[in-house]
């Protein structure tokens, strides 16, 4: 692994497994000892043996970090702390309402990874009437207590894939974006272990699928999408699988998928090579202990960015196939149907001036001669009839034109602000929900025309409120505020009031 790995300034990560005698909590443990390693970091694990209360529960702990770069060593502690646990990991329902109860599961930093299937225990069966204790009051405490629960039957899912429940938590453990190790670390992890591999493997994988369709894991990121069918789409592929937590896999390969459909493979290149900067400074900033809930943000809203609305990308869009079979089946008409489609289209000189060669576009724009001899000629919109020839010919030549964007003016624009925006997420990663709350400030800027131009200026009112205001403690709040204000209407009143409101 590269030496850049993210670091957490505050302590070590800790991680409590709690499980019964036959269950492999020790493998478990191992596992993970072995993933931290292989990512570069350093790791310890102990053990506690318990007695009685079915075959004996024994609590495994682990604390690991990354080493530090200017400093010795940290010495990890042997024993878990109550309310200082950032992972539990629970091979039956009750143990994990044991960890609640011994104060290990905490609301504000502890995610749960619980299976739900019960063993009972010795006072359970010896009841003389019904003594099994209520598993939907345990579920509700975890669901009180745990920052993030992931909950299933994981007994039956090790069961299913012919396997053993260990692997199937560490593949829950992989899917949950608690810890920033990618996925195929924890599978060269059971291949090093040497024993039962393939069930293991198949445990793993039936863990992290299911994992993977919980709401606590599926809402961190898109559906992942179909397997690329290019070389340049399975090496993007695999870099994402390799270099990302496993959680944010479906998004961050969305977006690969999203700019290459609007670019080229380079182009979504150069979005994993910005997002890899954004993880290490969501690491350095804490990160790890939020599920990168910094770098989640920033996925979304740069692969949006990145394939901003351009005369390109709307003649593209309005001249592929798939339109006109969703216009026919939108409209219902018969097969043998003649369609007529008119296109409405209004680009303004500027945007001619922004679709041109950087430099000649800059000069266009700029110059007075030129908005008064060719202005005029854009101010009205035009029909463009792409039942006909010259119609559909006139949008396809402007679509071809993908292949020069890199050196249109309107490129240029867009990546010295997507730039500016990211430093500012950098320049802000101390205050991690401020750094979050700028990411979601993408949100304004959408569309093209004047909607894009409105939500430009928005964004730049926001932020230079913001760069005033940086050195209060809510500030993040106030951008919050002032951003669901610019979304609430089209004229900005909201905005200006919510402006005139905030403390000078």
């Amino acid at each position: 692994m590269p030496s850049e790995v993210p670091f957490l300034r505050e302590r070590p990560l800790s991680i409590a497994i709690s499980a019964l005698g036959g269950q492999g909590g020790g493998v478990l443990a191992d596992w993970i000892v072995d993933v931290a390693e292989r990512f570069g970091w350093l790791a310890q694990s102990t053990s506690v043996p318990g007695v009685a209360q079915r075959t004996g529960t024994t609590v495994y702990y682990l604390e690991t970090c990354p080493p530090s770069p200017e400093g010795p060593d940290p010495i990890f502690a042997l024993m878990p702390v109550p309310g200082d646990v950032d992972v539990v990991i629970a091979a039956e329902l009750m143990e994990a309402g044991r960890a609640v109860v011994r104060g290990f599961v905490s609301p504000d930093r502890t995610t749960t990874i619980a299976s739900t299937h019960r063993v009972y225990g010795i006072t359970e069966k010896s009841a003389l009437g019904n003594g099994i204790a209520d598993a939907a009051a345990v579920r509700a405490a975890l669901e009180a207590e745990s920052r993030r629960l992931l909950c299933f039957d994981m007994e039956a899912v090790s069961a299913a894939s012919d396997s053993v429940i260990s692997s199937v938590l560490l593949g829950a453990l992989a899917a949950s974006g608690a810890l920033p190790f990618p996925r195929e670390l924890y599978e060269e992890a059971i291949r090093a272990g040497g024993v039962s591999v393939s069930s293991s493997l198949r445990g793993f994988a039936a863990g992290f699928e299911q994992a993977m369709k919980s709401s606590q894991v599926s809402a961190m990121g898109a559906t992942p999408p179909p397997e690329p069918g290019s070389e340049t789409g399975r090496r993007l592929d695999q870099r994402v699988r390799g270099e990302f937590p496993a959680h944010l896999h479906g998004l961050i390969l969305e977006g690969v998928r999203r700019l290459m459909d609007y670019q080229d493979g380079a182009y979504a290149g150069l979005y994993l090579e910005r997002l890899a900067h954004v993880l290490r400074w969501d690491g350095t900033a804490g990160g790890v202990r939020r599920s990168f809930a910094l770098t989640g943000a920033v996925a979304r809203y740069l692969a949006l960015w990145m394939s901003y609305e351009d005369t390109i990308r709307v003649a593209d869009l309005k001249t592929r196939r798939q339109r006109f079979e969703r216009v026919r089946q939108e409209t219902g008409v018969a097969a043998e149907q003649v369609v007529h489609l008119t296109e409405f289209m209004h680009p303004r000189f500027r945007e001619l001036c922004e679709t041109l060669p950087a430099g000649l576009g800059r000069r266009l724009a700029h110059s007075r001669v030129a908005a008064r001899l060719l202005g005029p000629a854009f101010r009205r919109g035009r029909h463009i009839h792409t039942a006909t020839l010259s119609g559909f010919l006139t949008l396809y030549g402007l679509a071809a034109l993908r292949r020069w964007r890199r050196g249109t003016w309107r490129y240029r624009l867009e990546q010295e602000r997507i730039e500016a925006w990211l430093e500012r997420i950098r320049a802000s990663s101390g205050d991690y929900d401020l750094a979050v709350e700028i990411a979601e400030c993408q949100r304004l800027i959408k569309g093209y025309g004047d909607t894009h131009e409105r939500g430009v200026e928005r964004y730049e009112i926001i932020m230079q409120w913001a760069d005033r205001e940086r050195v209060r403690t809510d500030v993040a709040a106030g951008v919050r505020r002032l951003r669901a204000a610019a979304l609430a209407d089209e004229k900005g009143e909201a905005l200006e009031a919510a402006l005139r409101e905030s403390p000078a």
